[in-house]
This record gives C-alpha cells, sequence and structure tokens, in this order.
C-alpha cells in the first residue's frame, strides 16, 4: 500500500512538472505577438533606434498587424555590429522563416548576408545598402546618392552658386556617409563658385553635431552653409550656430524630414531636408519579408527621396499626423 502511494505522489509530481514546463515556453520579444505552433517568425534587427529608425521600426509594427498568422521579433541592435551578428545567429537558431536586417556596419553585413543565405532563411535589407547588398533576398530602401544630389541642388540654389561650405558626414564608412557625401561633392564640382571649406563625421548624431559646429566656429572659418548628411547633425549644428547668434548667417542643410527637422523648418531654422519615406521603407520590408517567408519570388522595392523646403513643410507634417 505504501509503495503504491508512493508510486502515485511520484507520477503526480511528474505531471506537474510537465504542466508548468508547457507553460512556461519562450515569451515573444517587445513588439511580437504570442509564439504560437501554426505561426511563421520574422526575425528584425534594427540598428539603432534613432528618430526616424523608430518611425521606421513603428511603420513595421503596423504593418506587422496586418499578418496575424505572423509572429515578429524586434531587436535594437544599438549601433553594435557585434551584438547585431548574435541577434542575427539567435534568429537563425530559432529557425526564423525570413529576416529583416538594417545593417550597423556595412562590412560586417555581408558576412550576416553569407550566414542567414548559408542557413537558407531569406534576408532583406532595410533602408541601408551596400556593396554586396545583391546577395541578399531584397533590398527595401532608397539610393543615398539621390539625397545628396536633390541636397546640395537646392542649397546651390539658394546660395546663387557661390559660397563656402562645411560637409558635416555621418559614420565614417557607412554606406549613407559616402553615398550622400558623394551626392553633394557631385553638385559642388558643377559650380565654380562653391568650395568645401571644412569636412568632417559628427556620427549622425546631435550632440556630435553641436561638438563640431562648435569647434568650427572657433576655427574662424568663413561659412556660408554647413551640410549635414542627416537632420540629426544639422539640428546639433543649429544649436552651435544659435548659440553664437549666428544663425541668420548660414544656411543648414540635413537630410531625412525627420518630425523634429520639420519643426526647425517651420520655426526658420533648418533651410532645406530632403523627405526619406520611413514608413514606405518600413512597411515594403515587413511585406517582402512576408512574401519571401511564404515562398515567393520577391524584388527590391525603392523608396524615393523628396525634397522639402519651407514651401512645402507643411505637406511633411501632415505625413506624420
Amino acid at each position: 500500500m505504501k509503495f503504491k502511494k508512493s508510486v502515485l505522489m511520484v507520477v503526480g509530481l511528474v505531471m506537474l512538472l510537465f504542466v508548468t514546463a508547457c507553460g512556461g515556453g519562450n515569451e515573444a520579444s517587445s513588439g511580437s505577438e504570442e509564439s504560437s505552433g501554426d505561426k511563421k517568425t520574422i526575425g528584425v534587427s534594427i540598428s539603432n533606434l534613432d528618430e526616424f529608425l523608430t518611425y521606421m521600426q513603428d511603420a513595421m509594427k503596423e504593418e506587422a498587424e496586418n499578418h496575424p498568422d505572423f509572429e515578429f521579433i524586434y531587436s535594437d541592435a544599438q549601433n553594435d555590429s557585434a551584438r547585431q551578428m548574435d541577434q542575427i545567429e539567435n534568429f537563425i537558431t530559432r529557425n526564423v522563416d525570413a529576416i529583416v536586417i538594417n545593417p550597423v556596419d556595412t562590412t560586417a553585413a555581408v558576412d550576416i548576408i553569407n550566414l542567414v543565405n548559408n542557413a537558407g532563411i531569406p534576408i532583406i535589407v532595410a533602408n541601408r545598402t551596400f556593396d554586396g547588398v545583391e546577395e541578399a533576398t531584397a533590398y527595401v530602401g532608397s539610393e543615398s546618392i539621390q539625397s545628396g544630389l536633390l541636397q546640395m541642388e537646392e542649397v546651390a540654389e539658394l546660395l546663387g552658386g557661390e559660397g563656402n561650405i562645411a560637409i558635416m558626414e555621418g559614420m565614417l564608412g557607412h554606406e549613407a556617409q559616402i553615398k550622400r557625401t558623394e551626392g553633394n561633392i557631385e553638385i559642388i564640382d558643377q559650380h565654380d563658385g562653391l568650395e568645401v571649406v571644412l569636412q568632417n563625421t559628427a556620427k549622425f548624431d546631435r550632440s556630435e553635431g553641436m561638438r563640431l559646429m562648435e569647434n568650427w566656429l572657433n576655427s574662424g572659418a568663413d561659412i556660408d552653409a554647413v551640410v549635414a548628411n542627416n537632420d540629426e547633425m544639422a539640428l546639433g549644428a543649429i544649436l552651435a550656430l544659435e548659440a553664437a547668434g549666428k544663425l541668420e548667417d548660414v544656411l543648414v542643410a540635413g537630410i531625412d524630414a525627420t518630425p523634429a527637422a520639420l519643426e526647425s523648418m517651420k520655426a526658420g531654422q533648418l533651410g532645406v531636408t530632403v523627405f526619406q519615406d520611413a514608413k514606405g521603407q518600413g512597411a515594403n520590408s515587413i511585406i517582402t519579408a512576408v512574401k519571401a517567408a511564404n515562398g515567393e519570388e520577391v524584388e527590391d522595392v525603392l523608396v524615393p527621396y523628396q525634397l522639402v523646403t519651407p514651401e512645402n513643410v507643411d505637406e511633411y507634417i501632415a505625413k506624420y499626423e
């Protein structure tokens, strides 16, 4: 009798442990739905959630709601390429059905694409292109050189084809830094009266942009326009110029047309920006990833840039409402 009782107790304990284990599965990442055996999974790794990329990820999450048969896992690499590689390896280990990556480092991105391709998983590159991106399943984003061309064409027009230009670059080696600056230089070379007098990196960061602008002002250089690879650096430059009482003397141009930049333009501070469609890139990245996960043929999706000036700024402010 005692033996029978002991067996029943052991069996009961085993059943309790089994039920507990079944109820304690992995939690879905922030923004994802509860895991289900019937759902396919898409892993998303964003390089860094700055203002623009946060809007892009928000658009991804909004589009994801249209695909209830999918689970979405979102990760922030915090501008750390090693962290992003770990995230991708985790996606592969979890055997996701597709991956969306907004790469931290364009050199490391080639290794990531090779790794994912070897695992037989479709990979969609969002927002940032680079040499080797053609090895990915698809690219969804814009042509960075176009933004540099549009930006500098407007600056040249506003300066009447003459003036000293200070170029504020993003993270060196980053595709956007290379191509946007290349577009700037192409237009400058078409005007004998335009000259680049200063050029340095502020790493796409507002604080770095402010610090660099302060250094330029302290150098005593004659600057007619600050042309920044993105709005964050442009806004930093504006802070420094405003503090020095020289904002009225210098034209400031950015790229991305973020809400903060549009507000600055509306206030008469930022002179030029270029709209990069965060919502379009985010939504199309998810749409493309879902198609790829379902075994459908997919193609690159190019989302064009658009020039923003004080004359049409209200149209772009409305896009965020």
